[in-house]
């Protein structure tokens, strides 16, 4: 049985978790592999979160829907990267097909109250803030001369001398992109006027071009430190990536604000700490060579 395990983690890890830090005991990441055990631990301990519920059946969204009303985001229960996540979802037709289509990733889902903000992934590790980024979807600024698609070469070029590939990806002219531009009544040949931002996707992950800045860690209040370092106690780990959102910036107390706290990430991808397109890159060695000297059992067991 050990043996089967070993080789089904190997392959999830080759999977979907290449580039992930494991510094976590195998409680510790058994504990975090949920969105529904986060909610929990968060709803038990004064945590602000976003309100939802775990489905398997589509109509208990539909229910959920009519109960709260819209906006709403629907996600897998267990995934990484947004990998399946659908938002924001503004009316039944979009509900019913994130629902479905969420059922590629994971049998159970999730369905929460969706928040428009600012999204972070705060790196919580060695007792200390390791380090913090504010997330973006692809996205770029017209110049009020090149179209869209001479705007997305112009970025990926940025990107490629700053030498962040592979670690953030270039952003694609693909169908998704396309569909995405055409429900702003956009495509790649539209010219927009200069320093109009035109977002390009609706997810902030790196697969379709999303990027990240670096937040300086002395620019946020020691009350939300203090707040991101007790999610870290409550679940007992050596290192945690904390996904939060938060309507006015986290440079602003999260009490005097909406704020959500999304989920933990046990096995968080670091990499993306050290290619910011936006703000100064941080030297991490001193914390990752903390971490690295850690007696961690059970690495190779799901």
């Amino acid at each position: 049985m050990n043996y089967l395990k070993k080789n089904l983690y190997s392959w999830i890890d080759r999977l979907f978790l290449r580039g992930c830090s494991s510094y976590n005991s195998l409680q510790v990441r058994k504990s975090c592999r949920s969105k529904e055990q986060a909610r929990r631990v968060f709803a038990a301990n004064g945590i602000p979160h976003a309100e939802g519920e775990v489905f398997f059946n589509p109509w208990r969204a539909h229910r959920f829907a009519k109960a709260h009303g819209f906006p709403l985001v629907i996600k897998p229960n267990v995934s990484g990267f947004s990998r399946g996540s659908h938002f924001p979802i503004n009316n039944y037709y979009e509900l019913w097909k994130a629902a479905l289509m969420v059922k590629i990733w994971w049998p159970t889902s999730v369905v929460e109250k969706y928040l428009q903000g600012k999204n972070y992934r705060v790196l919580a590790g060695n007792n200390a803030i390791i380090s913090v980024i504010r997330r973006y979807p692809p996205f770029v600024v017209g110049d009020g001369q090149s179209t869209i698609a001479a705007l997305i070469d112009e970025e990926n070029r940025t990107r490629e001398k700053m030498g962040l590939y592979p670690v953030i990806h270039p952003i694609p002219k693909n169908r998704q992109i396309q569909k995405h531009l055409q429900k702003q009544r956009l495509d790649l040949d539209s010219i927009p006027e200069k320093n109009q931002q035109v977002i390009l996707f609706n997810r902030i992950s790196l697969a379709p071009g999303g990027v990240v800045e670096i937040i300086a860690t002395e620019h946020i209040p020691s009350g939300n430190q203090e707040l991101f370092l007790r999610i870290l106690e409550l679940f007992h780990a050596n290192i945690l990536g904390i996904d939060v959102i938060m309507e006015g910036g986290i440079e602003q107390p999260w009490g005097t604000q909406k704020c959500i706290f999304l989920e933990v990430n046990s096995r968080p991808f670091t990499a993306m700490h050290n290619a910011p397109r936006y703000g100064k890159a941080e030297d991490l060695s001193a914390h990752f060579q903390r971490l690295d000297a850690l007696e961690v059992g059970q690495k190779d067991i799901y």
